[in-house]
């Protein structure tokens, strides 16, 4: 049986996710990105692999496969490394992280219920602990664009051709189906386009009069200078979310309100790095290194957009805000749909179908 020519719009960690597993069953893959290898959402992610808590119980269960994926990936692709480092979280008020722990506990989901003593065992570089908070051991971290740029090697040795900085116009459609992509300088056909470009998704889409409930919030890192060993694990406070990373900044998260307020990014980058310096021991001193603000593509109701739009033949969408954590899954869903026409009973609630909209 002949090949499959599969191309791949984005290569972020979902579409690099994708072109990797395409790779291992013999397909032909071609990547494009409009940018640097990685892509842009990708850069700016926080990266914290969890099933952590406000999900349905379905979606609890796609996340903690991919959990399990991630496992499976850093094993087999050189470079993606997964740090097991778990995360410590009390960004909740006290019933509510006790109701999130008897819901997930009830799930399967490993947890620990500790103290301030118990949490400084953990965390010895927390600097005031918690009085209550969950410690859950399986969850993790790696760097983003480390583990995107290591999938996307060793899907070239395994012989996908991967072109950067040449973005995708348009979809070939024809018949009803979707044939091929056209970039600047040239035209490609495929049996098999997948859009995996974050919010770039949203044009390509549109171009073919799809329209879907799509939003894209601005998210706010800190990135430190690197320093000595501070944190072990993934620390998620009221006030911010901060890990280390394997060069040792510190990175801490939050919502950019800089467009809501008119606070603008560098005073709200500066307020991030004082609540670093007030949470973690060792940290006083530290200087910001830089900052991004990043725009984070997220369906309208917060959960993946996974499928065929309108079931049109040749075309496969992968849009998800969590796109860290759920790489590994929605990569070898996607392949086992495409190359096998098997699609996982974990996608069952996330075709993009249900947020389509009219045209305006």
């Amino acid at each position: 049986m002949a090949k499959k020519h599969c191309i791949v719009i984005g290569s972020g960690i979902l579409g690099a996710s994708v072109a990797w597993y395409l790779t291992q069953t013999g397909a032909d893959v071609t990547i494009f990105e409009s940018e640097q290898a990685g892509g842009r959402a990708t850069r700016d992610s926080w990266a914290w692999i969890n099933a952590s808590w406000g999900n349905p119980e379905p979606y609890f269960r796609l996340r903690q496969r991919s959990m399990y994926e991630w496992q499976n990936l850093s094993a087999r692709v050189p470079g993606v490394r997964l740090d097991r480092c778990g995360g410590l979280i009390w960004d909740l008020p006290p019933d509510q992280l006790e109701a999130f722990a008897q819901e997930h506990g009830s799930w399967g989901y490993e947890l620990e219920r500790v103290d301030s003593a118990r949490a400084l065992q953990i965390e010895p570089g927390i600097k005031q602990p918690p009085a209550f908070a969950l410690y859950m051991p399986q969850e993790g971290k790696v760097e983003p664009l480390e583990a995107a740029l290591a999938l996307l090697a060793d899907a070239q040795k395994s012989g996908a051709r991967l072109h950067v900085n040449t973005p995708v116009t348009s979809l070939l459609h024809s018949g009803g189906c979707v044939t091929g992509v056209r970039t600047r300088d040239a035209v490609l056909v495929a049996d098999e386009v997948v859009i995996a470009a974050g919010i770039g998704s949203v044009a390509l889409l549109q171009g073919l009069g799809l329209h879907y409930d799509t939003t894209a919030p601005p998210g706010l890192l800190v990135h430190t200078k690197p320093t000595r060993p501070l944190l072990k694990t993934l620390l998620m406070t009221p006030e911010l979310h901060v890990r280390q990373t394997s060069e040792g900044r510190l990175v801490a998260g939050a919502d950019f309100v800089g467009n809501m307020d008119g606070t603008p990014p560098d005073a709200q980058a500066a307020d991030l790095l004082n609540k670093i310096k007030a949470r973690v021991a060792g940290s006083e001193d530290l200087e910001m290194d830089y900052y991004t603000v990043g725009l984070r593509p997220t369906p309208g109701d917060g959960f993946p957009m996974v499928g065929r739009p309108k079931n049109t033949k040749g075309l496969y969408l992968v849009l998800s805000h969590s796109g860290i954590t759920l790489a590994p899954a929605l990569g070898l869903f996607t392949t086992q749909e495409l190359i096998e026409g098997m699609r996982d009973p974990l996608l069952g609630n996330y075709h993009p179908d249900r947020l389509q909209q009219p045209a305006a």
